[in-house]
């Protein structure tokens, strides 16, 4: 799966958030300055080329869909994202959050907490 451009990832988030619906849809979704109608169109007729959309044709206009679920999406760029930047290593990933001050104590005993009690 290729990671999405940030223009690709708006509309995905738009269609998460819309679920099935026309452009007009996610054009509502989507925060201003919204993108002109033709544009998100263009996007969302990429996105369904590049298979993360299904359409299905109702009149003069199609009705898309999600075909990758967001939480799959956010998995697999999450595991690119860390082998591309932190060799694949979580703990440098935390470890750089920890020195930039983005991540408390309190946040990683959370985690931490998580880790422990986590029943698969």
């Amino acid at each position: 799966m290729e990671k999405l451009s940030i223009q690709e990832e708006e509309a995905m988030q738009a269609v998460w958030q819309t679920g099935t619906g026309f452009i007009k849809d996610f054009l509502d979704q989507l925060s201003e300055p919204r993108p002109p109608y033709t544009t998100l169109a263009s996007t969302i007729k990429n996105l369904e080329k590049k298979g993360f959309l299904t359409a299905e044709k109702m009149g003069n206009s199609f009705r898309y869909a999600p075909a990758i679920n967001e939480q799959e999406y956010k998995k697999k760029f999450m595991s690119g994202f860390v082998n591309d930047y932190f060799q694949n290593s979580y703990k440098d990933l935390v470890t750089f959050f920890a020195k930039e001050k983005k991540i408390s104590a309190g946040d990683l005993k959370e985690i931490i907490n998580l880790i422990e009690n986590h029943k698969p």
